[in-house]
């Protein structure tokens, strides 16, 4: 369990920041920047469910995937050791995984087939929701980096990228029924 009692330690004032492991490193550090994008991520999807309160469907998801994304951003903040204790490292997990996937598939039955891109927009929903989920692929991208300089859990990297799959498709779930997606026209303004 998190006690902070303190909320300013002056431990970064000079530009470095603890890890999960206790080491330090520069604030500017890939994973820092990785698992940071993933914080600002959850504040968009903490701005897109002030516009969910009537879709409790939509509003549960949301709220499973902000603690999820404190999970993501828990396993890249602490570096892989060989001989991490795994009672000890909190570690993204398969099961989260698959839930996206479950949520992701039942959202797309109900939904017509893509005619075109789709502009972000449609409701305050939707848009924050797209927001959020071009956060999340900047967080894919740094996580993807940091993979090639240091091992990370994989799973984490692969949740990135469903959770971005998953907002595309709760976005269009929410604009389905405010009107429905903005699409994108090839040349409409020539």
């Amino acid at each position: 369990m998190v006690k902070l009692t303190k909320i300013y330690t002056r431990g970064g004032d000079k530009g470095d920041t603890s890890l999960g492991d206790g080491s330090r490193v520069r604030k500017y550090s890939i994973r820092v920047a990785a698992y940071g994008t993933l914080d600002e991520a959850n504040s968009v999807v903490g701005i897109a469910r002030l516009h969910t309160a009537k879709l409790p469907d939509a509003d549960a998801m949301l709220a499973r995937i902000q603690n999820d994304l404190f999970d993501v951003g828990a396993d890249l903040c602490t570096p892989n050791a060989a001989d991490e204790d795994p009672k000890m490292v909190l570690r993204v997990v398969q099961a989260q995984i698959d839930r996206l996937e479950r949520e992701i598939d039942t959202m797309n039955e109900k939904l017509g087939p893509l005619t075109s891109f789709i502009l972000p927009g449609g409701s305050p929903a939707g848009a924050y929701l797209h927001l959020a989920r071009t956060v999340v692929r900047r967080a894919e991208r740094e996580i993807t980096a940091l993979a090639e300089q240091e091992p990370i859990n994989t799973l984490a990297l692969i949740y990135a990228n469903r959770l971005s799959d998953h907002l595309f498709v709760l976005a269009r779930h929410v604009n389905a029924g405010s009107g429905g997606d903005v699409l994108w026209t090839p040349g409409g303004n020539r």
